[in-house]
């Protein structure tokens, strides 16, 4: 069943929290009007502190959109966490990526995107909009990224 993205996105982020509490961390969902940051995570001795942007899609496709501000948005204590919700029986797919990695990924492939000819031969019209893959799961279930 497909529901509104934005109650996907909304599910995804208390879907986020609710993993990161299961894991014994605190983490507190921000308000909708915080730029670039959903939900705010740190350990129980508050000793190390996290800022997280939920990103979530339908399927178990390891594709997610995002825009070009996400190129420079990032920090070493800044982390994606690209959720797949799949079917409604399975639990989902969390992808944790550090930002800077994403800034970077997604810098490059924008790049390779506008230089690849698109139909008919004809240029690519620049866009805002980006594309993250983890095509290979190289960041599944890669908690421990977060150094909580």
């Amino acid at each position: 069943m497909k529901v509104p993205s934005l109650l996907a996105g909304v599910a995804g982020e208390y879907f986020v929290a609710a993993e990161l509490s299961r894991r014994g961390y605190i983490a507190s969902i921000s308000l909708r009007n915080t730029r670039g940051i959903d939900i705010l995570a740190t350990n129980q001795q508050a000793s190390r502190s996290v800022t997280i942007q939920c990103k979530t899609n339908q399927t178990n496709r390891k594709v997610w959109i995002l825009n070009d501000k996400c190129e420079g948005f990032y920090s070493d204590e800044h982390f994606y966490v690209f959720v797949a919700l799949g079917n409604l029986a399975e639990r989902p797919n969390y992808h944790i990526v550090p930002s800077r990695i994403v800034a970077e990924r997604i810098s490059r492939s924008h790049r390779d995107w506008l230089r690849t000819p698109g139909r008919g031969g004809r240029e690519h019209a620049d866009s805002a909009v980006r594309n993250f893959s983890d095509s290979k799961g190289e960041f599944l279930e890669r908690w421990d990224l977060l150094g909580l």
